[in-house]
C-alpha cells in the first residue's frame, strides 16, 4: 500500500477485527485517503495476517491480528473503531475513554439513553449507566443527527435493523405523522449473525429456509422508538417487530405498517419523503413502478426507501413503508465510517461512494 504522507494521516486502531464487521471496516479504511490503520486487535486468529482471515484483503496490508489490553491498543492512535459484541464493548470503552482517543462503537452498548431499557433488552445491567443518560456518545445516524456528529468525539453507530426500519419510517416521523402502533417485519442476511458458524447460519439449513427469531422482543426495538421520537414521532408510538432470517448472505429488507389521517394524500407523502432525504448522499427514493430491493444496495452504503398509501378506512389510511440496505455496510461498518468522516469534517462519502455489485 501507499505509505507516503502517512505522518499526516489520522491513525486508526480496530479493536475486534476478525468478524465480518471488522472485515468491512478494513475494506474501507485501508483505502481511505486520510487514514492509516496502525493496529488491529482480536481475541482469536492471533498472529495471522489480515489476508489469512479475510481472504478478500490478502496482499493489501502486512498488519496482523494482535492480542493486547485496550489501553495499550489505543496508544498513539487518534481514533478507535470498536467491532465487538454487545456487553463486551462497554468494558473496553471504560478502559480507553480517558485516553484522549476518539471512539466509533459498532455495538449496542451506548445507543440507548435509558439504562432500564438496556437492562431489559440486553439482559445485563449497564456498567456505566450515567454514560447513557449524559450524552457521552452521539448516535451516529447522519440522516438524523449530522450536526451533533460534527461536534462529537464518541459515536454510537446504529444497529442494522434499527437503521433500516428507522430510515424507512423517518419521513413520517419528520412530518409529524407517525403515531400509534407500528407493525414491522424485516428479513436479514446470515452475515448479521457474525462470522462464527452456528446452526442458524449453516448453509444447508439457511439457504432454503425462512425463520423468525426474537419476535416482539428484539433488542433494536427501543433504539428504533428512541430514534423516531427524536425525529418527530409521537410519544404514543409503539412498535411490534418480527425479525426474519432470510436465505441470503447480505442485506435487510423491512416492511413497516403505520396509520395516518384519512386526509393525507399521495402528494403529501411524496413531498415528505423528498423533504426528509433532500441532499442525502446515500438515500435513494425508489420510483418508476418498483419498490426497494436488496439487490440494488448489497455491498454498498446506499439505502433504498419507498412507500405505498392505502385506501381510506374510516378516519385513517395505512402507509406501508419499505426500506432495504446492506447490513454490513450502511447497517454497520459503512455507516460507522460515514459518521467518522462527518466527525472529522471530511466528505462523508470517502471510501463509500461506489455502488454495489450488479447482479
Amino acid at each position: 500500500m501507499e505509505t507516503s504522507h502517512m505522518a499526516n494521516k489520522v491513525k486508526a486502531v480496530l479493536i475486534g477485527g476478525t468478524g465480518y464487521g471488522g472485515a468491512e471496516i478494513l475494506r474501507r479504511l485501508l483505502f481511505h485517503p486520510n487514514v492509516e490503520v496502525v493496529r488491529i486487535t482480536a481475541v482469536d486468529n492471533i498472529g495471522k495476517k489480515v489476508g489469512d482471515v479475510h481472504f478478500n484483503l490478502a496482499g493489501l496490508t502486512d498488519l496482523t491480528f494482535q492480542e493486547m489490553p485496550p489501553a495499550q491498543a489505543v496508544a498513539g492512535a487518534d481514533v478507535a473503531f470498536l467491532a465487538m459484541p454487545h456487553k463486551t464493548t462497554a468494558k473496553v470503552v471504560l478502559d480507553i475513554i480517558n485516553s484522549g482517543v476518539r471512539i466509533v462503537d459498532l455495538s449496542g452498548d451506548f445507543r440507548l439513553r435509558d439504562a432500564a431499557s438496556y437492562a431489559k433488552y440486553y439482559g445485563v445491567e449497564h456498567p456505566a449507566p450515567q454514560m447513557l443518560t449524559d450524552g457521552t456518545f452521539t448516535y451516529g445516524m447522519p440522516e438524523l443527527n449530522r450536526e451533533a456528529i460534527r461536534k462529537a468525539r464518541y459515536i454510537a453507530s446504529p444497529g442494522c435493523f434499527a437503521t433500516t426500519i428507522a430510515l424507512g419510517l423517518l419521513p413520517l416521523a419528520k412530518a409529524g405523522l407517525l403515531s400509534g402502533p407500528i407493525h414491522t417485519v424485516a428479513a436479514t442476511g446470515s452475515s448479521g449473525s457474525g462470522a462464527n458458524p452456528q446452526i442458524t447460519t449453516h448453509h444447508p439449513l439457511r439457504a432454503a429456509n425462512l425463520r423468525t427469531y426474537k419476535p416482539l422482543e428484539h433488542q433494536h426495538i427501543p433504539e428504533i422508538l428512541q430514534t423516531l421520537r427524536i425525529a418527530g414521532g409521537k410519544e404514543d408510538m409503539s412498535l411490534e417487530f418480527v425479525p426474519v432470517s432470510a436465505p441470503l448472505p447480505r442485506g435487510i429488507f423491512s416492511t413497516s405498517f403505520a396509520e395516518v389521517p384519512a386526509s393525507v394524500t399521495q402528494e403529501q407523502l411524496t413531498a415528505a419523503w423528498k423533504s426528509a432525504f433532500a441532499n442525502e448522499p446515500f438515500i435513494r427514493i425508489v420510483g418508476g413502478g418498483r419498490q426497494p430491493e436488496v439487490v440494488g444496495v448489497s455491498g454498498s452504503n446506499y439505502v433504498e426507501v419507498g412507500f405505498t398509501l392505502g385506501p381510506v378506512t374510516g378516519n385513517t389510511r395505512r402507509v406501508v413503508c419499505f426500506s432495504a440496505l446492506d447490513n454490513l455496510v450502511k447497517g454497520g461498518a459503512g455507516q460507522s465510517i460515514q459518521s467518522f468522516n462527518v466527525m472529522m469534517g471530511w466528505d462523508e462519502r470517502l471510501t463509500l461512494a461506489e455502488p454495489g455489485l450488479w447482479p
